[in-house]
């Protein structure tokens, strides 16, 4: 607020200035320019590498990892799958505290058990293998927000990966039995079924509207 103060007062004083040089020198000085030297600020966020900001909508390839089960073929899906995919979010050319929102959604709608189970939030010094923190998802959607620190020098936003754990679900709660289990597994193998979920994540600026001077 003081720093736009002292701008506005900057203008207004050099206007006066200006004009009553004009006045004073008219036939010396017909008109002038002045520029304020102001940078805007970055607004630019890698995922997975890719600047999604320079389109309206990107198209982004997620990598899944699935676990290994000693009863089910490497790298493949069938009943008590458990695997994660990661989204690497790169915010370090931002200078604005800004707010996101990450929705997922499994499309495989003919197997009800299979589905987004937990994400957890990893900072760079994350190492395959450490502790994981996990937390479960509220509707299949996850929101968070960032804070720019204006009290420190050089302040820069650090890159961090969401992880996202999907399962082919086995329990109580389970929507398909064993035989109707084994009859999807064998259609999707017939079929060269892929599994296919949808992630889209939406990135807002924190905007205060500044009192009017």
């Amino acid at each position: 607020m003081k720093k736009k103060c002292k701008i506005l007062l900057i203008i207004i004083s050099l206007a006066l200035t200006l004009s009553l040089m004009s006045n004073t020198y008219s036939r010396y000085v017909a008109n002038t320019t002045g520029n304020l030297d102001m940078a805007f600020a970055n607004w630019q966020i890698l995922i997975n590498e890719q600047d999604i900001l320079e389109e309206n909508t990107s198209t982004i390839q997620l990598e899944p990892v699935i676990l290994e089960n000693k009863h089910i073929a490497s790298n493949t899906v069938a009943p008590s799958t458990q695997g994660y995919f990661d989204i690497n979010i790169d915010p370090s050319n931002v200078d604005v505290s800004f707010n996101y929102e990450l929705s997922i959604e499994v499309l495989n709608e003919n197997i009800p058990d299979l589905m987004i189970t937990k994400y957890a939030i990893l900072d760079q010094t994350y190492e395959e293998g450490d502790e994981v923190i996990t937390n479960t998802l509220e509707n299949n959607t996850l929101t968070g927000s960032l804070e720019f620190q204006q009290d420190i020098d050089n302040y820069q936003f650090t890159p961090f990966t969401i992880r996202i754990y999907f399962e082919w679900y086995e329990g109580q709660d389970e929507k398909m039995n064993d035989q109707q289990d084994a009859e999807i597994g064998h259609q999707a193998a017939a079929e060269n079924t892929t599994l296919q979920i949808a992630a889209s994540i939406k990135f807002e600026q924190q905007l205060e509207q500044t009192e009017n001077i």
